[in-house]
């Protein structure tokens, strides 16, 4: 039987279709070739799901023992000092040591960190320095575990992955920042904190068994061993390439001033919304989320520095009207917004790292890169903390926003060759894209040459 039905020339709908949601959908190509890639991920969505719980019900015990918004941005304060310490000799660990065994044990800390969290919820009357501890050793375990899992992608991914593999590896963390916090909201009101504390423990438990599966990463032969002299010979690089410097400074100038995270329990209250806690907290990750959905578009970027301040721009616009809006959706909303921005800046600031820094660096950048990223944020919890007590939260949420473009459109300007990078045509993006070419093709030759068939052997003389 033969079809008279027409067919569809090329370019139809349907392939029309598929090709623009190929170009807006998350690229899954560093999915596909690398099995350590697939394991690190899970394993991270797991621990970061939990972690998310703790990280909603550690200041809720706080509010609850003490009913002050400056003790819970005080959380801030106490992470900043082992953020600082161990970000920086994490780092030269990270260069030095096995990057698989660090993250390993690194993430047993952190179990048994939640184990005492969960004992200290059970008892009778909880008690308060103990979450300070805590929270100070988590920040110390984490600053010494981003350094190696941020140096090892570029291992275990190809160069030309790098940007797709920013985006899937902020996919999971989105997945497990919304559903963490909008399930911890639930767990802590009708269950209880010990709950929210049992879970991440178990979290932590399956996150170290995907790890172990892993292959080993030891040290570059050229690595420098953990040292002074060998932090400093990363800052002083840092120092010298003064498009990461702006990344950095853009990064934490937009933490410092608009970060409400440690003020949500007590806008919540004034809303009128304390339903709405979790929902605020898991608002920012939606956001995420909904860029890393739709990451297609990162990869025809290349003027990435551009857009880490446009981003940053955006982000305290958000948060500014976040800070003004009386209305609870409204203030989800603008806080999803702010999630949103602050999602482009980290693709583009991870992409611009990944792709212009040497191997044998990486870990010590990367614990420059976490202080870059996290102590703003604890700077931040610790300013709109204070602010709120001095002047209200809604005002030290919205002042904070404003300060943010103010400082962000002033240190673009400082910043020239932050604002003129080009991924195609950066001496370090060129040198290190070179690189990896010469070193794949080198790895293919060997291949073909070790699978080769043997020569014939020549006919003898008569």
């Amino acid at each position: 039987m033969t079809d008279d039905s027409p067919t569809a020339p090329p370019g139809s709908d349907g392939s029309s279709l598929a090709s623009r949601l190929r170009a807006v959908l998350p690229d899954l190509a560093p999915w596909r070739a690398s099995a350590d890639f697939r394991r690190l991920w899970w394993a991270g969505l797991i621990s970061t799901f939990g972690s998310f719980l703790t990280f909603v019900a550690l200041p809720v015990q706080i509010k609850e023992l003490t009913g002050s918004a400056a003790a819970v941005g005080a959380i801030g304060a106490v992470q900043l000092v082992p953020l600082i310490v161990f970000g920086l000799y994490g780092g030269a660990l990270a260069d030095a040591l096995d990057k698989r065994k660090l993250i390993l044990w690194t993430e047993v800390g952190q179990a048994v960190l939640s184990a005492a969290l969960l004992v200290n919820a059970l008892l009778a009357d909880p008690a308060v320095w103990l979450l300070y501890v805590v929270a100070a050793l988590s920040s110390a375990l984490v600053s010494v575990q981003r350094p190696a899992l941020d140096s090892l992608w570029p291992r275990i991914v190809a160069h030309q992955h790098l940007p797709a593999a920013a985006s899937l590896n902020a996919l999971r963390w989105q997945a497990g920042a919304v559903a963490g916090p909008a399930l911890a909201g639930v767990v802590v009101a009708y269950a209880g904190l010990g709950w929210a504390y049992g879970a991440d423990l178990v979290t932590f438990v399956a996150s170290v068994a995907l790890a172990l599966g892993i292959a080993s990463s030891p040290a570059s032969h050229v690595a420098a061993k953990p040292s002074l002299k060998a932090i400093a010979e990363g800052a002083r690089y840092a120092w010298s390439r003064k498009e990461l410097l702006g990344t950095y400074i853009i990064d934490i100038a937009a933490m410092l001033f608009a970060m409400p995270l440690a003020v949500l329990p007590f806008l919540a209250d004034e809303l009128d919304a304390p339903w709405a806690l979790g929902l605020m907290y898991a608002a920012m990750p939606a956001g995420a989320m909904l860029v890393s959905l739709t990451s297609g578009w990162t990869s025809r970027v290349h003027r990435h520095g551009r857009m880490v301040v446009l981003a940053a721009v955006l982000w305290g616009t958000a948060i500014a009207a976040a800070g003004v809006a009386g209305n609870v959706w409204l203030v989800l909303l603008f806080l999803l917004l702010g999630g949103a921005a602050d999602m482009v800046s980290g693709v583009f600031r991870g992409v611009m790292w990944n792709q212009t820094i040497p191997d044998e660096l990486r870990g010590r950048l990367a614990g420059i890169e976490l202080l870059s990223y996290s102590a703003g944020p604890q700077l931040g919890q610790t300013y709109v903390g204070g602010v709120a007590a001095w002047q209200g939260v809604r005002t030290a949420v919205w002042s904070g926003g404003v300060l943010c473009v103010g400082a962000v459109g002033l240190l673009a300007l400082c910043l020239p060759k932050l604002m003129s990078y080009d991924a195609r045509t950066n001496e370090h993006a060129v040198r290190l894209r070179a690189q990896r070419a010469a070193a794949t093709a080198s790895a293919s030759a060997s291949a073909s040459a070790a699978t080769a068939p043997a020569p014939m052997p020549a006919p003898a003389e008569s």
